[in-house]
């Protein structure tokens, strides 16, 4: 059963700090959607806590990239640059543990 985790004010502050950073990263505008999640992961090599960030552009185009540390020691710098943009997109029908 999946249940809310509770978050605290520093993390839920990081997150609405790394949705703006993505919007001005990437140039969306001001209400394009933009949802960013720190998770867990127990697989051998993997951090155990990293930051999952997806977009979506041109009404449909999803977007998504992963940041390998949790949400709160993100920085501005770590995002992808702005030029990516178009390779961080899902292909239609792919699935995505993000």
């Amino acid at each position: 059963m999946f249940g809310t985790f509770a978050k605290t004010d520093t993390q839920l502050d990081a997150l609405e700090r790394l949705k703006t950073w993505t919007r001005e990263q990437f140039g969306l505008a001001s209400d394009a959607p933009v949802f960013a999640s720190e998770v867990t992961c127990a697989l051998p090599g993997c951090p155990p806590l990293e930051t999952v960030v997806g977009f979506w552009t041109d009404g449909e185009k999803r977007h998504h990239f992963k940041i390998f540390k949790p949400v709160d020691e993100v920085m501005q710098e770590d995002l992808p640059p702005r030029w990516l943009r178009d390779a961080l997109v899902a292909p239609e029908g792919a699935e995505c543990c993000c």
